[in-house]
C-alpha cells in the first residue's frame, strides 16, 4: 500500500468532533489574514476554505449563526448571491477555471460539514482535477498553498467592488 502524507488535514480531523465555537462565528473576530477572509460585506464574509476541493475554494456565509436557509432574512441571501456572483468572476480573472461548482449542504445527511451556521461554496473547477489520485486515491493534490491563493486573490477582492456583479 502507498501512502500519501497530508499532515495540514491534522488539524482538521483531531478537532472535526470537537465541541467548540462555530468557525463562522469565530472567524469574523479574527484579523482578515489570520482567518483567510477575503471581504466582509454588511451581512456576509467571504472566506477560504482550510480544506478546498481545488485552489481558490471559498465560501460565502452570514455574520449571524444560523442553520436554516429557509428562515433567513431577504437581506442576507440576496447579499449571498451577489457574493457568489462577484467571487465568480474574481475566480475567473485570477485562475481562468473551467467551470465552476457553486452551492450548499444543508443538514448532515446533505454532507454540511458545520450544520448549524449555514453557508454557500464556490468551487473553481478544471477538466482533469478530479482525477485518478482523488478518485481512488482519495487525496487531492492542490497546485498552491492556501497563504499563495489567500494572497493572490485577497488583491483582487480589495481591488474590485461587488457592485460589479450588476454590471
Amino acid at each position: 500500500m502507498d501512502f500519501v502524507w497530508s499532515p495540514w488535514r491534522y488539524r482538521y480531523v483531531s478537532t472535526a468532533d470537537a465541541a467548540g465555537e462555530c468557525i463562522f462565528c469565530v472567524a469574523p473576530r479574527r484579523s482578515d489574514e489570520e482567518a483567510l477572509i477575503l471581504y466582509r460585506g454588511e451581512n456576509n464574509f467571504i472566506i477560504m476554505n482550510l480544506f478546498p476541493y481545488t485552489a481558490g475554494h471559498l465560501m460565502i456565509a452570514p455574520y449571524e449563526h444560523l442553520a436554516s436557509l429557509a428562515d433567513a432574512p431577504k437581506a442576507i441571501t440576496d447579499q449571498m448571491m451577489d457574493l457568489a456572483k462577484w467571487s465568480v468572476k474574481v475566480l475567473d480573472r485570477v485562475y481562468r477555471p473551467h467551470g465552476f461548482n457553486v452551492g450548499m449542504n444543508l443538514g448532515r445527511a446533505a454532507g454540511a460539514g458545520v450544520e448549524e451556521h449555514f453557508h454557500l461554496h464556490v468551487v473553481p473547477r478544471w477538466f482533469g482535477d478530479a482525477n485518478f489520485t482523488t478518485v481512488i486515491g482519495e487525496t487531492r493534490v492542490l497546485p498552491e498553498d492556501l497563504h499563495t491563493t489567500y494572497r493572490k486573490l485577497k488583491k483582487e477582492f480589495d481591488r474590485a467592488h461587488p457592485d460589479e456583479t450588476t454590471s
